[in-house]
């Protein structure tokens, strides 16, 4: 496979892949398995499908957390048995990266492929922000201002960008993992009733932020804390969506004090073209009539928003010639972050 070119976008519980050859799109678990702390016994899907399911021996951990590298070796590791599951060596990667975060952070990006197994031949990163305007279609050389919402399972990132750059940028650290963490605790707290992260994240699915709907409940199962025991039981879509307000809220309070730090020239244009969601979060039912009802400007979902970054990264990668000048590579042979 060489010669050819991939693109990356490392999330907190998704790593997703752009082959360029094939023109498709795949994506994987971002979660490693490993045995008695030192032997890799699963990676990406495989590991994930064990997490709170695991013998005592075996760790799921997450790599990435709150949008950066937390575990260099452990992603090392996990991106290392992916591209050689699919066979990825010798190729050139370009990397969506979130922009409100340290350049040794960034530079760790970098480095995870640079001197991966992969032995990639170039390595490139772009704003992770801009390639969700792009997948979302913009022109992101002549739009004078327009928000991305980019709603993850870790982080949430809001960019505002005009004529081919970020204006402002700021990354929130919380996501999809904070709203299922608030549902067990309400759910704990109000019924004595335990349940896992998985099964927080189904109800959050299946009832979403908004709708007229207030009576539905949905059957999970669990463990009485009281009686020890395991059961099923029914969880209303008020208590779900309680459980949601505050996280939801605390978004709301960022969009607002972004839009009033906006220079004036672009947040007319912003307020003309609106606000953009993608990312996974952005799946949810009613996310954007809440958000619109409570900013009090456009906001719009994608069509598939969890791909948006991976459609701008083909964008990027397929016409090298509009694109290039948004990618930047941060090769620096002063720099040693490996030996």
């Amino acid at each position: 496979m060489a010669g050819n070119i991939y693109g990356l976008d490392l999330g907190t519980y998704e790593i997703k892949v752009y082959d360029e050859r094939k023109d498709e799109i795949w994506k994987e678990k971002s979660a490693i398995a490993t045995k008695n702390q030192t032997e890799i016994f699963a990676v990406g899907d495989e590991a994930y499908a064990m997490y709170e399911k695991a013998p005592q021996n075996i760790e799921v951990l997450f790599p990435m957390q709150g949008g950066v590298i937390a575990r260099f070796c452990d992603m090392q590791n996990l991106l290392e048995n992916l591209l050689r599951k699919r066979q990825f060596f010798g190729s050139e990667y370009v990397i969506a990266i979130p922009t409100d975060i340290t350049e040794v952070e960034k530079r760790a990006f970098y480095d995870l492929v640079y001197h991966s197994s992969a032995r990639a031949k170039s390595v490139s990163v772009v704003e992770r922000g801009i390639a969700d305007a792009i997948g979302c279609k913009i022109d992101v050389y002549q739009t004078g201002g327009v928000m991305i919402l980019n709603m993850g399972g870790g982080t949430m990132e809001l960019s505002v960008l005009a004529y081919g750059g970020i204006v402002m940028n700021r990354l929130l650290k919380f996501g999809g993992e904070q709203f299922d963490q608030e549902i067990i605790n309400l759910v704990r707290r109000n019924r004595d009733f335990l349940i896992g992260r998985k099964t927080a994240e189904q109800l959050r699915r299946t009832f979403g932020i908004f709708s007229e709907d207030t009576k539905s409940k949905m059957q999970i199962a669990g463990r009485n804390l009281i009686l020890g025991l395991p059961q099923r039981t029914d969880i209303s879509i008020g208590l779900v969506r309680a459980a949601l307000k505050e996280q939801m809220d605390d978004c709301v309070d960022a969009i607002q004090t972004m839009i009033q730090r906006i220079p004036p020239d672009v947040l007319r244009e912003l307020k003309k073209n609106g606000i953009y969601l993608t990312g996974g979060m952005a799946n949810l039912r009613g996310i954007a009539e809440y958000l619109e009802e409570s900013v009090g400007v456009r906001v719009s979902t994608v069509d598939y928003p969890e791909l948006c970054s991976m459609n701008g990264l083909r964008e990027i990668i397929q016409d090298k010639k509009r694109y290039g000048r948004l990618t930047y590579s941060m090769l620096d042979k002063g720099y040693r972050w490996l030996e």
